[in-house]
């Protein structure tokens, strides 16, 4: 098997260990610059995924550390819906994704990498894109740099919500 080198992820690798915080709490007090996040909402946030299945790999967490979509008021889980809708519109117009894959994992036996902070992923998919790399070539391919998509997605955000009401 080949091997491809991808020393971007040692720091992330190593950290998982000594991570005291939860990820999506520690980005919601960053500054703009240093954050991954995309658009702050009234109890959602969307935050663009550091370690992307695909390119534009986005979250949609709580801003309350929250462990699972039933601890919350489901009049507030409308907030999480529209910003899911908001999400597709701005990486439709950004990458012109074919299609997405969107959802949860709750608990540790369902594959969450954070399970105390629920999150719902949106993931750009693409007709013949690379998913079978992972699978059969153990690689993964993301077309631009973070913080590209990062300012693609935020002009996005910034662009729809001017038009909004």
């Amino acid at each position: 098997m080949k091997r491809l080198s991808a020393p971007w992820r040692w720091s992330f690798l190593t950290g998982l260990k000594s991570l005291k915080s939860c990820i999506f709490c520690a980005a919601l007090k960053e500054n703009e610059d240093e954050s991954l996040v995309c658009f702050r909402g009234l109890d959602y946030f969307v935050i663009l995924n550091k370690y992307p299945y695909t390119t534009g790999h986005l979250m949609i967490a709580p801003t309350a550390h929250i462990a699972s979509p039933q601890d919350v008021d489901p009049g507030k889980s409308i907030e999480m819906w529209s910003l899911l809708n908001t999400s597709m519109a701005v990486l439709k117009k950004a990458f012109l994704p074919d299609g997405f894959n969107i959802g949860m994992n709750i608990g540790n036996a369902a594959g969450a990498g954070i399970k105390d902070h629920f999150h719902l992923h949106v993931v750009p998919r693409w007709q013949g894109d690379a998913n079978f790399l992972a699978v059969i070539g153990n690689t993964k391919l993301v077309s631009f740099e973070l913080s590209t998509i990062l300012s693609l997605v935020r002009s996005g955000f910034t662009e729809l919500k001017k038009d909004c009401p």
